[in-house]
């Protein structure tokens, strides 16, 4: 890897000759690989399963060999030390080619980056309304939606719209309820001042923490693109910085070296906005870097802004790549003290109104108690059915207003979980419904368990063949007790119903497959 020279300039005067060094080294090696487990989504699929085979001991203990199969990571010493269910691997899987994955047992993220739940488990401790504001693919999304308190709703952005169509999906195979994608601009949320108690700003940077994974990166770096990074980031946090509610957290994060789109930057939104930084309690063994600006101007009236807890990941000294976190508190003021989104409560779009008025529902009653039985009667307690066109959502009922604001303000991709959409007369089930352990009542689907190769059949949307005792109708596949999706078998071969847009489309399997 050859490195920009004046990077190298910039990260030896900021480090010392001797960190640099080690950094230079370590940016020669290999990157370790991570993965951060979906713990949740097994635990609602063993208890679903143990209630629909009760009758069956044989299926019960297939359940119980594949719960500690996929449970053998928490034995190992792989441990992310500040992640509670993030492991590092001994080396890279072949992850296209593992149906776990897919299923959403299991998300790829990088081991710094699971800094973040640090911040969400220490300072969130009851339910709250989060915004991740640039989420594509999924990372942080995932991991926050698994450590938010029980109750909490995620909203999740993405400004490119083919990256939010990926964040959709991501999310909606992670399988949690509470969550809703947007495609919007930083700017589009000025419309819902004082409205979210979180906001994670993982902003677009240099990259330099990056720069042994993407070779993009190291091309693309320069002093001059340092310099737009640091200003579009400011304009990032000026544009959502009305967002957040007054005592709200902003969580600022990026994956590059420099003080400029780091330190300065936050002390920038100090001076500029009065937050307040937040220290976090960390284990001296994660070797995680301190204020790099700590030592300069001590005599200067900013030392205190330039002294706030950051904290700096480099790979030479913990075991991921280069990371950069501070968590910040907005100060609660009078003037923001209401929340201004209080003008959706109980609306919806005159738009939308008048559309659905002039066009009679293709959505039945019938169709409507067809949902309900597919759905897990106590987990499915406190959310509503809506219809959305063709299509039966369900959506936590508590946030009711909250998605009603943000329908007339934001472009919404997706929002809580689909559970069928009208086609003739059936009510096909929607794939999101599969995915969604916690509400998927398992007892209301035959199931059938595949073999491996099937699984990679099904999930390249091929023809499936089930076995001849498999009945007619739609058929829940499960691989090592795990939900892949559902087909509609209809005796001669099962109509395959995976999305068309997330198929595997590779057509050849790897001479050695390595999965979890």
């Amino acid at each position: 890897m050859n490195l920009p020279a004046s990077f190298i300039d910039y990260t030896r005067s900021l480090l010392g000759d001797e960190e640099y060094d080690k950094l230079a080294a370590a940016l020669q090696q290999e990157p370790p690989v991570s993965i951060r487990l979906n713990n949740e989504k097994w635990r609602f699929n063993k208890e679903q399963a143990d209630i629909g085979n009760e009758k069956c001991p044989a299926i019960a203990e297939q359940a119980d060999s594949a719960h500690a199969s996929f449970s053998v990571p928490h034995s190992s010493l792989n441990k992310v030390p500040w992640s509670s269910e993030g492991f590092y691997l001994d080396e890279r899987l072949t992850f296209t080619f593992d149906p776990l994955f897919h299923a959403g047992c299991y998300y790829v993220q990088e081991a710094s980056s699971m800094f973040v739940e640090q911040v969400l488990r220490q300072y969130v401790t009851k339910p709250v309304v989060m915004l991740d504001l640039c989420a594509a693919p999924g990372g942080k999304s995932t991991h926050a939606r698994s450590v938010l308190p029980e109750g909490s709703l995620l909203v999740a952005n993405e400004v490119i719209r083919n990256r939010s169509q990926i964040l959709a999906e991501n999310l909606t195979k992670w399988g949690h309820p509470d969550v809703v994608v947007t495609n919007n601009d930083p700017a589009d949320f000025s419309s819902l001042p004082s409205f979210f108690d979180v906001i994670l700003t993982d902003v677009p940077c240099s990259g330099e923490g990056m720069f042994r994974k993407d070779p993009v990166a190291v091309e693309e770096w320069s002093p001059e693109n340092v310099a737009i990074c640091w200003q579009r980031q400011r304009r990032i946090i000026a544009d959502i910085w009305p967002s957040l509610k007054p005592g709200g957290i902003l969580i600022y994060s990026t994956c590059t070296y420099n003080t400029k789109e780091d330190e300065e930057n936050v002390r920038w939104i100090q001076q500029e906005f009065g937050a307040e930084s937040l220290a976090l309690e960390v284990g001296k063994d994660w070797n995680i870097t301190g204020n790099l600006l700590r030592d300069e101007e001590s005599d200067s009236s900013e030392n205190s802004a330039q002294e706030a807890p950051v904290y700096h990941f480099f790979p030479h000294k913990t075991k991921g790549e280069g990371f950069f976190l501070a968590a910040l508190r907005k100060p609660e003021t009078e003037e923001d003290a209401t929340p201004a989104f209080s003008f959706a409560k109980g609306k919806t779009s005159k738009k939308k109104d008048k559309k659905s008025g002039a066009t009679p529902s293709l959505v039945t009653k019938e169709h409507l108690n067809v949902a309900k039985s597919w759905l897990n009667e106590e987990e499915s307690a406190g959310y509503q059915l809506s219809i959305e066109g063709t299509t039966i959502q369900i959506f936590p009922q508590q946030y009711a207003d909250e998605l009603a604001a943000m329908k007339q303000s934001l472009k919404i991709v997706s929002a809580g979980v689909g559970v069928g959409e009208v086609k003739g007369k059936d009510l096909i089930p929607d794939h999101a419904l599969a995915m969604s352990s916690a509400l998927l009542r398992r007892a209301a689907f035959a199931t059938e368990e595949v073999t491996y190769e099937q699984a990679i059949a099904y999930l390249r949307k091929e023809a499936i063949a089930l076995s001849t005792t498999a009945p007619r109708g739609y058929v829940l596949l499960t691989y090592r007790n795990i939900p892949l999706g559902f087909v509609k078998n209809i005796g001669n071969r099962a109509n395959n119903l995976y999305p068309q847009e997330w198929r595997i489309r590779s057509g050849y399997l790897p001479d050695e497959i390595k999965t979890l």
